[in-house]
């Protein structure tokens, strides 16, 4: 029983806590829901590795409230968004956006890979054992009279 009380307390503590404070929910559950999906997506420009909704920096709650404020004007969640992006630049999306510039950090563990890959290969076939060398009948001749004379 008390085994799976620390399981249970580990499991609980392990889950992510949200940081958005009570008076930034909105009363409209469907906004709600809305502006939690568009800050899960949005990074933390202070902690960098948390979204908006885990971080409980200064700037990451200005920009659930504005998230929230563009929600209540009647914004989409695209428009919502793109409006943040516009505002502080890609760098604030968690999922970085596919297109020519990032190009480099899409492909980059793909290439880490295939170099691996090769290098493996390369690397197997270089220490592959040398074919097996026999003797030439003269040779196996000379050898059996060396032999004898000892």
């Amino acid at each position: 029983m008390r085994r799976a009380a620390l399981i249970l307390a580990a499991l609980l503590a392990a889950s992510p806590a949200l940081a958005v404070q009570p008076d930034e929910v909105l009363k409209d559950p469907a906004l709600e829901h809305r502006a939690r999906e568009i800050s899960a997506g949005l990074r933390c420009l202070v902690c960098q590795n948390q979204s908006i909704d885990d971080s409980d920096a200064p700037l990451a709650k200005d920009l659930r409230v504005l998230v929230r404020d563009r929600l209540k004007a009647g914004d989409t969640n695209q428009e919502a968004e793109d409006f943040i992006v516009r505002r502080y630049g890609e760098f604030v999306l968690l999922r970085p956006v596919f297109g020519l510039h990032t190009l480099l950090l899409w492909a980059t563990p793909l290439l880490a890979v295939l170099l691996g890959g090769f290098g493996i290969w390369r690397l197997a076939r270089r220490r592959a054992p040398p074919p097996e060398r026999r003797l030439s009948p003269a040779e196996e001749a000379e050898v059996a009279a060396l032999l004898r004379r000892d």
